[in-house]
């Protein structure tokens, strides 16, 4: 189904022609047509399935319908997104739809000062999209007024519970505009996100267009066993073995990224870092240099899964898996996005091989093991067989030693032995009788 199709204003035919989209995505077919007929929406949508379109493409649409009479300082629109790179992407994304339009749009997000945005914000500005945290700090300061904000998004939902964003999420809802459409929408549909969306949702309609918790069919998934001190030299073997380049790389933990980019420093691999403790400015830079090639390796933790979109990404290595089975479906989604293949790789240690059944379980099938030669570790299954087999004998052992101190008498009894007693049972006596024939 063609954009043209669908009877959008000029100026947005024109943006998304100059974006480059012809043919509409499937969660795009489902949600606009609803969406721009003022319906709230529910969509489980996979990440890189084109939703930023099906939200903002009809809210745009509405407000080019029914423009403002007089000027306001409160956006017309605020579009909720859990981390600071989702909340530049969405900003890049949707100024790019509204590049023919009268329209400003503006993201706040943590990392950086308050006052530029303060700035912005009294300014007034049409299309507000931030992270909870910092957009609470702006209504504390009394920097935004959202009393006419009647379109309001929830991105990447479920993620935002995740982070703990619950509270502020409903806090921010007490401000908006009473009379408004509510677009909420998640990668996954857990029962917190059924949750929030009965208690913000009105009259919703949903949009499914992927199974539960299911990964793109376009990335392909393999994993190595490989013993947990041995990651780094397996990583430099197979970067060698297959010539990747542009690789994004997860770790669990600010502190294993900030050592894994210290032993590809000292392997001359040229790498980069973005986590939380980095400032916006550093991780601006690093996802740049990543994108225009300057640097081979990108490392990240999870608060990076849901915000980076780099177009052909192919591979995303997890080096160490997420705590969460859920959190490996957003790390995957970054390869593999609008169509294209993707591999997801991930380094398993024997620790980690029950988060690997979860994973399994959750996405519904069983994933490729790949043994590296000279890393290979022995399976959980044969290791609990062989810890098993040592241990029969030692149950044997106690066993037959707790009969023998229960035989045992007690510390100074005395005990005499018993006299030979005339056995009264009938087998002894045909024995016996054998015994006198003889």
């Amino acid at each position: 189904m063609n954009f043209s199709s669908l009877g959008l204003a000029p100026e947005l035919l024109q943006a998304i022609d100059a974006c480059g989209y012809t043919e509409m995505t499937p969660v795009q077919e489902q949600a606009i047509v609803p969406a721009r007929r003022g319906k709230d929406i529910l969509a489980n949508a996979q990440t890189g399935t084109g939703k930023t379109a099906a939200f903002a493409l009809p809210i745009l649409q509405q407000m080019i319908d029914k423009p403002r009479t007089e000027p306001s300082k409160s956006p017309q629109a605020l579009i909720l997104t859990p981390t600071r790179e989702l909340a530049e992407q969405l900003a890049e994304t949707i100024g790019a739809y509204a590049q023919f339009l009268p329209l400003s749009v503006t993201a706040v997000y943590g990392g950086v000062k308050l006052g530029g945005q303060e700035r912005k914000l009294k300014a007034g500005v049409d299309i507000l999209i931030a992270t909870p945290g910092r957009l609470m700090e702006h209504i504390t300061q009394c920097n935004v007024e959202l009393s006419c904000a009647e379109f309001v998004v929830l991105d990447e939902a479920d993620r935002m519970l995740d982070m703990g964003f619950i509270d502020a999420v409903g806090t921010i809802f007490q401000h908006v505009a009473k009379k408004r459409q509510t677009l909420l929408f998640s990668a996954t549909i857990s029962p917190a996100v059924n949750e929030l969306a009965h208690k913000i949702l009105h009259n919703h309609q949903e949009v499914r267009v992927a199974k539960q918790n299911a990964t793109a069919d376009t990335v392909q998934h393999v994993v190595y066993p490989v013993d947990e001190r041995s990651k780094i030299d397996l990583f430099m073997d197979l970067l060698t073995q297959h010539n990747w380049f542009q690789i994004l790389v997860f770790t669990s933990t600010k502190e294993q990224a900030d050592r894994l980019l210290s032993d590809l420093k000292l392997h001359k691999v040229t790498a980069a870092v973005c986590h939380g403790d980095k400032s916006q400015g550093s991780r601006r830079r690093a996802l740049a240099d990543f994108k225009a090639g300057d640097i081979q390796v990108l490392i990240a933790t999870e608060v990076a899964a849901r915000g980076l979109d780099i177009q052909g990404l192919e591979f995303v290595l997890n080096f160490n898996l997420p705590y969460l089975a859920e959190d490996y479906v957003h790390r995957i989604g970054r390869a593999g996005r609008a169509g294209n293949q993707g591999q997801a790789i991930s380094f398993v240690s024997r620790e980690e091989e029950r988060t690997l059944d979860n994973i399994e379980r959750l996405i519904g099938a069983r994933i490729k093991r790949i043994f590296q030669p000279g890393f290979e570790v022995s399976s959980r299954d044969s290791l609990i067989k062989s810890v098993a087999k040592k241990q029969r004998p030692n149950r044997t052992n106690k066993s037959s030693q707790k009969k023998a101190e229960q035989a045992k008498p007690s510390a100074g009894a005395t005990h005499k032995p018993k006299k030979p007693t005339t056995p009264k049972s009938k087998k002894a006596a045909p024995k016996k009788a054998k015994k006198n024939k003889k």
